[in-house]
């Protein structure tokens, strides 16, 4: 039951495969028989890039004609995953393309493979705003998503002896097909220097940067394909280029640093994501960043802006900027700086636009990951920002103190707990919240604590800027494409309106009570579980059961997280079944997959114990394959989509109230797992949404959790000395169960749990505060899946309740309440 393609997406086969051979010729000098996989995978790529250019410029032009108001996404991240796939899922040519390869000889498997992850993100704050832009293009609405062009991303993980190692991901080694140079764009980005201020001829301020560094930032574009609607918006990433090459001049006085200083400046600046900041060069390169790809996208904004329209005044009716955390703060003082220095707006005219262009989303309640720069730092590296930014904080405190009067007493503590400008830091929150006309939190529950607990006072003084916007993930990625089994049976069952329309999935609780449904279902789920088997023993070497229970973790390595949790509790099992041989227990396979901050020593010890457990239980015959533990190298887009759609537990346990939403437990419920979590971030509406009963819960509450850190009664030495069993897992951290070779191998983390001596709290995270009720949850998951129809049954109810997890919604939700921007639909193609 397929509709109709678009006419705008009428797909021609034979020019297709002409294409190919002919890239091919062009290309590589070769006829396609003799081409490697790599080079059908780049000649289909640009055979499909000439049917997406075409309807990126219709859009194009069809924006230039409706003139509608346009979004600009800014953030740090945008984990994109593989190119090729996407856009043939969202231009409804899949099948008609892996037909055509097929034909010429070629699996689109193999050729999909060819391809690396675009290393432009991290986390699941990266693979949001990948979500976010493919539906703003499937809902047919304008946007830019805004970030830079890494050369080698965060990094490639390598497990070398159990450790995690970093290693460059050179990504665009054979060049990236999908991408357009767009060198008449380049801007120019100025750090350090100084501002000389001089009056005009009217006697009005003039603020003149000098004596700064600068490199050009030159855009490369990414097309971003709406489904089935012809519609492709623009991921515009800034690659950094100097000003001048080479100095001649000083190579030849023997000066061979300052010859190539600004080469140098601008290939640090497009290196990697996220330099590790423990150290002064770091942030000094971070904050280098982040001001160089927003000062180019919005002085490109700006610009874009006054081609059509001649009063700046009005930016904001046809601009609206979405700030992605607080990485992209500072386009604030930014759009603020080309307002005035140089369009002459007053301050008060260029803060009512900016007040009315910038949005602000929260993605964290841990106060110390919201963003601060040293005063001196960002002083140096950024004179006028700095300027404008100290500017804003003296009105600002003058609004405090007008808002609380010194008669009140707590002028002084509002100040204090509010001001942008504070204790020698800048905070970058502070300044979002202040400057922005929305503020919204990615769940129901974060947000709640944001208003009642990070940014109480600002909630307190600005509570009509707070408000929701649960996040959401892109059906067509993580189940048209990573699930094409499930797909194809949800859409013999219910049609395939769930594609644009995800709520119509809930057309499938019928078929949870329907027996032959539940089989169909399960044996679909085994067979996806057989292609992540073959996945692990030919990147781990390890046989795992595709009929054991497929337990799975992953996403990004941080101690809230609690993968420590989930792996003491591997410990603790793996006792037990050496203590009772006989006992009766279901076979586990534990999944992980994470990689932790080049610089978090805690998060990579982690790591090596995972896979120290995994060697020790692995290789013990004795407990007959009843339990293995597989580490997944280098976690990313392209292997998630094998692992989601495998998964029979999913594991969402973080610490309650440290989870600002997740976006993997809902890839997870989509692709028909259990959710097996804490009720913390968006667990809290995925149980809502499926019930209870089909999910299983455990720990504490997240307001358990605020009251032991705020009377700090918690102490976990008492659970250690009280529980044996987990006594006994806390001291084979240091008793050599796991490192024979060095006992004191695991220390920081022994210590992480129990150390109540030390300055650092104990078990902040209240690992073992929980592990008796996750221990709990971990069997009642044993006893569910026995149960077969019962499981099937909540398997097929999760699926069928992820309708309100589609990012289509989520966008829907901005466009509505945030951004108000207009639909534009593309004309009928002539025939």
């Amino acid at each position: 039951m397929t509709k109709k393609p678009d006419e705008t997406l009428q797909f021609d086969r034979e020019l297709f495969k002409r294409s190919v051979r002919y890239n091919v010729k062009t290309m590589f000098r070769k006829n396609i028989e003799d081409a490697s996989s790599q080079e059908i995978f780049q000649a289909a790529s640009y055979a499909i890039k000439d049917v997406i250019v075409d309807n990126w410029m219709r859009t194009q032009k069809e924006y230039e004609k409706k003139d509608p108001k346009m979004v600009y996404y800014m953030s740090m991240e945008f984990l994109m995953g593989r190119a090729l796939g996407n856009n043939l899922i969202n231009l409804k040519a899949y099948k008609d393309v892996a037909e055509c390869l097929d034909e010429l000889g070629m699996d689109i498997n193999v050729i999909e493979d060819e391809e690396p992850d675009a290393a432009l993100g991290n986390g699941g704050l990266g693979r949001l705003a990948a979500c976010f832009l493919d539906s703003l293009a499937t809902l047919g609405y304008g946007a830019y998503g805004c970030g830079i062009r890494y050369k080698y991303g965060m990094f490639k993980q390598q497990i070398r002896d159990g450790y995690q190692v970093e290693v460059p991901d050179n990504w665009l080694e054979n060049g990236n097909p999908f991408e357009l140079r767009r060198p008449e764009y380049t801007k120019e980005v100025k750090f350090g220097g100084y501002i000389n201020v001089y009056k005009d001829e009217n006697g009005k301020d003039v603020f003149k940067h000098e004596g700064y560094q600068a490199v050009r930032a030159v855009p490369f574009d990414i097309p971003i394909v709406g489904y089935g609607n012809g519609i492709v918006n623009t991921l515009r990433i800034w690659d950094a280029e100097p000003v001048e090459c080479f100095q001649l001049d000083s190579f030849d006085k023997g000066d061979y640093q300052k010859a190539v200083e600004q080469e140098n400046l601008a290939r640090n600046i497009v290196e990697v994501l996220y330099p590790n900041d423990n150290h002064y060069a770091g942030k000094e390169l971070r904050l280098k960043q982040q001001y160089f790809f927003i000062s180019a996208s919005v002085q490109e904004a700006v610009a874009k802006y006054m081609r059509t329209h001649d009063d700046i005044r009005n930016f904001h009716e046809k601009v609206t900027f979405q700030l992605n955390d607080t990485h992209p703060t500072v386009a604030v003082a930014e759009l603020m700086r080309i307002l005035m220095d140089e369009y002459g707006l007053s301050w008060d005219e260029a803060w009512d636009v900016t007040n009315k262009t910038c949005a602000y989303t929260n993605h964290t309640i841990m106060s110390e990951a919201l963003e601060k720069w040293p005063i001196e730092l960002f002083q140096r590296m950024l004179p006028r920002i700095y300027q404008i930014v100290e500017e804003i904080n003296r009105r600002f405190i003058i609004e405090i103190e007008r808002k609380y009067p010194r008669e009140t007493g707590i002028t002084d503590e509002k100040i204090r707990k509010m001001a942008i400008m504070y204790d020698g830091q800048v905070k970058m929150a502070h300044l979002a919240i202040v400057a922005g006309y929305s503020v919204n939190g990615v769940a129901r529950l974060h947000t709640e604590i944001l208003k009642n607990q990070e940014l109480r006072d600002f909630y307190e003084m600005f509570p009509e800027k707070f408000n929701n916007k649960t996040n959401g993930i892109t059906q067509r990625r993580f189940l048209l494409h990573a699930n094409p089994l499930l797909a194809d049976w949800v859409t013999d069952r219910i049609g395939d309106g769930w594609i644009t329309d995800l709520s119509k999935i809930s057309k499938l609780k019928s078929a949870a009570d329907d027996a032959n449904a539940r089989k169909e279902f399960m044996d679909i789920k085994y067979r996806n579980k057989v292609r992540l088997a073959k996945y692990i023993k030919e990147n781990n070497g390890v046989d795992v059961d595709p009929n054991s229970i497929f337990d799975v973790q992953v996403k990004r390595l941080h101690e809230y997280k609690r993968q420590l949790l989930n792996i003491l509790h591997v410990m603790y099992l793996y006792n037990l079944i050496k203590d009772n041989p006989g006992m009766q227990f279901y076979p586990r396979t534990f999944i992980f997959g994470a990689k932790a901050a080049a610089g978090y020593k805690n998060a990579k010890l982690t790591i090596k114990l995972i896979n120290s457990v995994a060697d020790v239980i692995n290789n013990d015959k004795s407990i007959g394959g009843k339990l293995k533990v597989v580490f997944i190298e280098n976690y990313r887009v392209s292997n998630a989509e094998i692992i989601f759609a495998a998964s029979d537990v999913s594991e969402q346990i973080s610490t309650a109230s440290k989870e600002a939403s997740g976006t993997g437990n809902m890839k997870f419920m989509l692709n028909g797992a259990i959710t097996l979590g804490t009720m913390d971030g968006a667990n809290v509406e995925i149980v809502e949404e499926v019930g209870a009963e089909n999910a299983v819960i455990f720990g504490l509450s997240s307001d358990e959790v605020i009251a032991y850190e705020n009377n700090h009664s918690y102490n976990p030495m008492e659970i250690y000395n009280a529980d044996p069993d987990i006594r006994r897992v806390l001291n084979q951290l240091v008793d050599g169960t796991y490192s024979p070779d060095d006992h004191e191998r695991f220390r920081t983390l022994f210590n992480s749990l129990l150390n109540t001596e030390s300055t650092d709290v104990a078990d902040r995270y209240f690992i073992l505060k929980d592990f008796r009720s996750y221990a709990y949850a971990q069997k009642q998951i044993e006893n569910f899946y026995t149960d077969s129809n019962r499981w099937a049954k909540a398997a097929i109810l999760n699926v069928a309740a992820s309708g309100k997890f589609t990012s289509d919604r989520t966008i829907q939700q901005y466009v509505d309440e945030i951004w108000h921007l207009d639909t534009v639909k593309l004309p009928k193609k002539k025939q």
